[in-house]
């Protein structure tokens, strides 16, 4: 199961799409240690917390007003931390919107795509198709998936219909991002249609939801788009990447270096140049 959510859909300079892939043999348990570590997070504020709203946390707004600012870091260590112990990968994106905006509209695969939040849904489903099929070779190796995959997104009623519709027909042009081989199905590795589910019900969306938040604010930072609220906040968004990159799929799925086509070269383009 791929969890996945989105940050900077608002007038942020970057928008980010990530997701959390879970096993489905472990997802029982991992949904157990979820709600147990948003229990843990309710008695350390006196509150319920059904839900952490990640900018509301970063900020110390209502519910966690009482946290000061090394609590708040020390808690998002610890959900970092987590992500690792239990070996759950990430895969994401991002568009600066700021040249998507100049220029998308001049693309020939313009009238197909349209928006970001459909840009990046479409680049992270390519994504994960290319690597599973390939899951076998370099750093995805430890990745051994039992089946195939299951997208589930937060609920974004405007764009469900539109990319379920791109993805079950896929234009041609997309076959080249995974080298699909003419007997093989498009997106072979994914299974039936894009999921959306409210992102109170499942807490991995709420996990997806933190991880692209704290990817954004530090490609904001270090692309020159936004100056520090703090003294030393650069430094804590880098320890904080650092442990989000140490479970990301490898970048060559992704934001491949060498060797790009036209299909992998147009996320490449607009994606911000610090994360390329």
């Amino acid at each position: 199961f791929i969890y996945i959510d989105e940050s900077g859909m608002g007038q942020e300079p970057i928008a980010v799409m990530a997701g959390v892939v879970a096993d489905s043999h472990r997802m029982r348990l991992t949904k157990a240690h979820w709600n147990e570590l948003l229990s843990s997070l309710s008695g350390i504020i006196g509150e319920e917390i059904k839900e952490i709203h990640t900018s509301d946390f970063y900020s110390g707004n209502s519910p966690w007003r009482d946290l000061n600012g090394h609590q708040r870091s020390a808690i998002i260590t610890a959900i970092f931390n987590w992500l690792q112990q239990r070996k759950h990968f990430v895969v994401f994106t991002a568009v600066d919107k700021t040249l998507f905006q100049a220029d998308f509209a001049n693309e020939p695969y313009y009238k197909e795509i349209k928006t970001y939040w459909r840009f990046m849904a479409l680049h992270l489903s390519l994504s994960i198709q290319k690597c599973y099929q390939g899951a076998s070779k370099g750093k995805d190796r430890k990745i051994k998936p039992s089946g195939h995959c299951v997208l589930i997104f937060d609920n974004k009623k405007n764009e469900e219909k539109k990319l379920t519709d791109l993805l079950l027909s896929a234009p041609d042009w997309t076959d080249t991002y995974y080298d699909k081989k003419p007997t093989q199905e498009k997106f072979s590795q994914i299974v039936d249609v894009p999921h959306f589910v409210d992102s109170k019900e499942v807490g991995l969306i709420q996990l997806a939801d933190f991880t692209c938040f704290f990817l954004r604010k530090y490609l904001e930072l270090k692309s020159g788009y936004a100056k520090p609220e703090y003294d030393d906040e650069m430094e804590k968004l880098t320890g904080w990447v650092n442990l989000i990159m140490n479970r990301s799929i490898s970048t060559s799925n992704v934001f491949p270096k060498k060797g790009r086509n036209d299909c992998t070269d147009l996320f490449y383009r607009y994606a911000p140049e610090i994360i390329r």
